[in-house]
């Protein structure tokens, strides 16, 4: 359910329906916008006395929502969040592009990758030092020796760090070292994962899973809201069809349905959207003619040796030719890179 209340509400106002809610046993969640304050009440909405709290001359209106993702929906909040990290704005009308190799593999390699795409205009950086692999016999990720290569590459060439986290346990010890957690298509139903990050005060970058569809990615997201991290980037990587020429076939169509449903950022992932080098160029256009927030591409100085994901990353030169293909899409959209 949620109490929309008239705009001028006063905190003490405010306070009194946070206050009634929480004592009732529904979990409050204040939304201060520009125009007017939102309370959204999760829980069983029965114990709520809709026409009670109608009567208050500072609620203007108490709807009950028939969707199961309350907190990241329109309803909830209007204007579009915008989630900081250093001097990325993801969200905002300036595109936020991530990007790194998809595994740190020494120190020189990420900080070598840091410089060429800080250059090129990249405003985070990414490095998997933990990796989910098919095959137990794939190379797994340098574990905190990566964290301690991606954190000091980051800070040398003064960029925000994102990284992804697999496990629980592993969440304080990531969060010592990137900026922003990274949860990967594996573990968008890992409810304790999701819980455990929405426990934390770094961003959360939300990939959507292989074989979900948009309600459960939406759903997902509740998960770590519901904990109180309303930083949440929403990441559209593809997936699975029946499609045999490329890894994942990216869904185009998620960018704008929602963009209609949610307020959060919603970036695109060519590089597993297709799984092919050869498609992260146009995709990645494609992605920000629909309207995505930004991009998260697998750059790599020398792709063909890249110990993970080797066929879908392109170089740093490749990379520096993207950024400048992507100005005139993002103008025509009224946005900027």
């Amino acid at each position: 359910m949620i109490i929309i209340l008239r705009k001028g509400a006063t905190k003490e106002q405010i306070s009194h329906i946070h206050d009634k809610i929480k004592s009732i046993g529904l979990k409050p969640h204040v939304s201060v916008g520009v125009d007017r304050t939102v309370i959204g009440a999760v829980g069983d909405e029965s114990l709520i006395n809709e026409e009670q709290l109608g009567t208050l001359d500072y609620v203007d209106e108490v709807v009950a929502t028939s969707k199961s993702y309350k907190l990241v929906s329109r309803e909830f909040k209007s204007q579009n969040t915008v989630v900081s990290v250093g001097d990325a704005k993801i969200g905002g009308k300036q595109l936020s592009v991530t990007a790194g190799p998809c595994a740190v593999e020494s120190k020189d390699q990420i900080l070598q990758t840091a410089q060429a795409v800080k250059k090129s205009g990249a405003l985070i950086l990414r490095g998997g030092a933990f990796k989910p692999r098919t095959s137990p016999h794939d190379f797994q990720g340098l574990g905190e020796e990566g964290l301690k290569y991606l954190a000091d590459a980051a800070s040398s060439v003064r960029l925000p760090c994102t990284t992804e986290v697999m496990d629980t346990r592993d969440v304080a010890l990531v969060s010592e070292y990137a900026d922003i957690l990274q949860i990967g298509a594996r573990n968008m139903q890992n409810y304790p994962l999701l819980k455990e990050v929405g426990k934390s005060d770094k961003p959360v970058l939300l990939k959507r899973g292989m074989s979900a569809d948009v309600h459960e990615f939406l759903l997902a997201a509740e998960h770590i809201m519901n904990e109180g991290n309303r930083n949440i980037i929403l990441c559209e990587r593809g997936i699975r069809t029946f499609t045999r020429f490329s890894r994942n076939t990216l869904d185009l169509n998620a960018i704008p349905f929602i963009k209609q449903e949610s307020h959060l950022p919603i970036i695109v992932d060519p590089s597993h959207g297709s799984g092919k080098r050869l498609f992260v160029h146009p995709l990645s256009k494609a992605a920000i003619a629909c309207g995505a927030d930004g991009l998260l591409v697998e750059v790599h100085p020398n792709p063909e040796e890249a110990l993970s994901d080797a066929e879908q990353t392109i170089s740093t030169k490749e990379f520096s030719a993207l950024m400048k293909e992507l100005g005139p899409v993002a103008q025509s959209v009224g946005r900027s890179v």
